[in-house]
């Protein structure tokens, strides 16, 4: 019986639907893994596939290219045991499946038994359930496998550990939210202590539209984390388990301290922009500059997600314009070392405005005027986007898509926004913790009252609650599906209370047209709620 057992976890990243790419990004790391003297390589979930493959699970063309990966891999012969993921169909029923492959041979298959189906995941509407055992003996190691999900229920792994496994290969695509990083490391400990198992924990690395998986694999045993991979990068790290009297032992290696929590959300911003812009082939970006926190802060993301020299910013000043929101975007524009123009808007305006006054005749100034302002900087922005292939990048934040404050088809319009979740007030921690890093934020936007400019001395708190009132408040609505009542008995004020809920409520028909953007919130707009636009709904308990 061998004596130990030497483990790569390979945290890659895998491209959505390139399964001939994936499959050679399969044997080029069992490579590398057997030239650090593993016995195995373990791979994240839907290895092949991608996740989320989303409808791309419903292509006929699905199996015969799974099957032809798999094949590939099993020609290649490789004396090491690979564990990885793919979907598989058998019969009418669609797998989420992992498998050991070792040379030619395929020695188990299990197929993932707890779907995910709330927040981002909805499993169900694909995958059926496993109830396979996925046990097998690797040099003399009795070992299991499972698939992410799996390891938050105890029914698979106390199972396997009954079936005598000491060794469990858990496989994941776990994507990030706030806090995430920490709830899996309890998770993973409280299973491995209670069945004395060791756990390797491999988790995916890379940004899916507006999901971002941080990785942080790890491998643990009864004595808690004993060696950990660093999160938003991708690595391939061999341990040593080692069988004992008390069963498998692993050997200790390096448990890195989770990054502090603005470290890690910036990180998963700038992950995330990066992954869409190179993945669908734009040669940049280009975004609205203003002079206010939420542009400042978008584009140090894309500066630091691209380099300078991939993002370009445009200041469209307005009579209502200060001359300190001019001077503070030069100014970031510079620090950041990006192309910077002018762009006035006034002459449009006016030719807008001239075109439609017959119309307006006798109608009274409102938001419309304000509206065309917004409209006119989207329409040039889209303009150099078309002529240079530079994607727009809109800078509207969580606070304001959620209650509307943002102007359709202005500064919605683009293809996609790193601050999509961002609370307000998180907006301005994060221009903080940039800073610190390097000056790219002038400490005056930070500190004076935001404004979208589009009036005479306008202000946010004009037309909304006080952002730290309202970020609270769009976070029980939101987030924990409070009731207004129950949020009106914590203490809120009823009237503000309302009319938040009222303007959450009735601004989904915009949501629905906003850009994609990363997700960091436990529950974010789009995928993870929703809402149905025409409703009979009212608020209350």
């Amino acid at each position: 019986m061998a004596t130990e057992l030497k483990v790569a976890l390979a945290q890659l990243e895998f491209i959505v639907g390139d399964i001939p790419g994936n499959a050679e990004k399969v044997i080029n790391a069992a490579q590398e893994a057997l030239q650090q003297g593993a016995d195995v390589v373990v791979f994240p979930e839907l290895t092949l596939a991608g996740y989320p493959p989303e409808d791309l699970l419903l292509r006929p063309a699905l199996g015969p290219r799974i099957e032809s990966a798999l094949e590939t891999i099993k020609k290649a012969r490789l004396p090491i045991h690979m564990v990885l993921g793919y979907p598989e169909r058998i019969g009418d029923h669609l797998y989420n499946r992992a498998a050991v492959i070792y040379e030619d041979r395929m020695l188990v298959e299990y197929s993932k038994q707890h779907l995910p189906n709330y927040q981002v995941f909805d499993e169900k509407r694909y995958f059926s359930r496993g109830s396979d055992s996925g046990l097998v003996t690797i040099r003399g190691v009795p070992c299991a496998v499972t698939i992410c999900e799996d390891i938050w229920f105890d029914g698979p792994a106390e199972r396997a550990a009954q079936a005598g496994a000491q060794v469990l290969f858990n496989i994941n695509a776990s994507p990030f939210h706030l806090n995430r990083d920490q709830q899996r490391r309890d998770r993973v400990q409280e299973v491995a202590q209670h069945l004395n198992l060791a756990i390797v924990y491999v988790n995916h690395i890379c940004g899916q539209d507006e999901l971002v998986f941080d990785g942080g694999s790890m491998v643990v045993d009864g004595g808690g984390v004993q060696h950990t991979l660093p999160t938003y990068e991708e690595c391939l790290e061999t341990v040593c388990l080692k069988q004992t009297n008390n069963g498998v032992k692993v050997e200790a290696g390096t448990v890195l301290p989770e990054r502090p929590l603005l470290e890690s959300l910036y990180q998963a911003l700038v992950l995330g922009l990066r992954a869409y812009v190179d993945r669908n082939g734009f040669k940049g970006v280009v975004l609205g500059l203003s002079g206010g926190i939420d542009s400042g802060l978008s584009l140090a993301i894309a500066v630091d997600a691209l380099g300078a020299d991939r993002v370009q910013a445009v200041m469209m000043p307005y009579e209502y314009t200060s001359q300190m929101s001019k001077d503070d975007a030069q100014e970031e524009a510079e620090l950041l070392g990006v192309k910077y123009e002018v762009l006035p808007i006034g002459s449009i305006f006016e030719a807008g405005m001239t075109t439609l006054s017959p119309l307006f005749e006798g109608l009274a100034a409102d938001t419309t005027e304000q509206n065309l302002q917004a409209r006119i900087r989207g329409m040039l922005l889209m303009a150099i986007s078309n002529k240079t292939g530079f994607m727009v990048l809109t800078t509207g934040n969580k606070s304001e898509l959620a209650v509307g404050y943002a102007t359709l088809y202005g500064d919605m319009c683009g293809g996609y926004n790193a601050l999509k979740d961002v609370p307000k007030t998180l907006v301005f921690e994060l221009s903080r913790y940039r800073n610190t890093l390097s000056p790219v934020i002038p400490q005056r936007v930070i500190d004076r009252p935001p404004s979208a400019e589009l009036a005479p001395d306008q202000k946010d708190e004009d037309s909304l609650p006080p952002y730290e009132v309202l970020d609270e408040l769009i976070e029980r609505y939101v987030e924990r599906d409070e009731s207004a009542e129950a949020i009106i008995a914590a203490g809120f004020d009823r009237d503000t209370v309302y009319r938040v809920v009222r303007l959450i409520d009735i601004n989904e028909y915009k949501r629905r047209q906003a850009p994609e953007g990363v997700r960091i919130t436990p529950r974010g707009f789009g995928r993870d709620r929703r809402y149905p636009i025409t409703n009979g709904w009212k608020p209350g308990h």
